[in-house]
């Protein structure tokens, strides 16, 4: 079995939650949001120090909340989530594979990132990027994979044509990939777009264009598992799934 780190995007403000709280901490059912995530990748095979919050509103307070069993990375300035997993580039390495995982999607369970850490070693994938197919994939990235349904690319809504907005697929923001291909493709990455932003989703493209590995998806059986919280409704909405399971 190989080495599972996880690299957990906990930087955000979130500013609809209308709070002062940093929004990873935010508590479902008594428990901060981002415990979720990391319980979820503790079940999937990471040890606690191969578990990595990359921290940036409010750090204090975050740490102060999570303890000091976990690694920490400062993301001083929000540049993208290319970015914040660049922070934490000291810390992939290149052994083992790493999970990048969110702070604010309380509902992913351990048994899917299991299985992802399986699906990815046994296609020996280079990326695999944890999908989901839904009935309205307004506002998501979209799986554009070819006739075979080999993975092609993930388009951002504001890019994607009309015919690629009708795709059902969409990306969760959460993926596994190969530690020394992630280093790799981290150390290529540029905010060469609009935003001026560093995109994870840029890794794809490099490591696809420069032939580091395969890239393919796993789909999610039960949707509600990628759903991300960004509002208190959310929140609530969140905490019934949690209570009904």
């Amino acid at each position: 079995m190989a080495r599972v780190k996880a690299v957990i995007l906990a930087a955000g403000k979130g500013t609809r939650m209308k709070s002062e709280l940093p929004k990873v901490i935010h508590e479902a059912l008594g428990k901060p949001m981002v415990k979720y995530s990391i319980d979820a990748a503790l079940e999937a095979g990471a040890k606690e120090e191969d578990v990595c919050l990359v921290v940036g509103h409010k750090a204090d307070m975050v740490k102060e909340v999570v303890g000091p069993n976990v690694t920490y990375v400062l993301q001083e300035e929000q540049l993208g989530t290319g970015h914040a997993v660049k922070c934490a580039s000291s810390f992939i390495g290149e052994e083992g594979l790493t999970m990048v995982l969110c702070g604010d999607t309380p509902l992913i369970t351990g048994e899917t990132l299991k299985a992802l850490v399986q699906v990815h070693q046994e296609e020996k994938n280079a990326i695999t990027v944890l999908t989901a197919k839904v009935d309205d994939p307004t506002g998501y990235g979209r799986i554009i994979k070819d006739m075979w349904g080999k993975f092609v690319k993930i388009v951002e809504q504001k890019d994607a044509t009309l015919e690629e907005q009708r795709v059902d697929e969409i990306n969760s923001g959460m993926y596994i990939f190969d530690s020394a291909i992630l280093s790799k493709a981290l150390s290529m990455l540029t905010n060469d777009n609009a935003q001026g932003e560093y995109y994870l989703t840029d890794t794809i493209e490099i490591v696809k264009s420069q032939g580091f590995g395969e890239v393919a998806t796993m789909v999610i059986k039960d949707v509600d598992e990628i759903r991300g919280v960004n509002s208190p409704e959310q929140l609530k909405e969140a905490e019934e799934i949690l209570k009904n399971r």
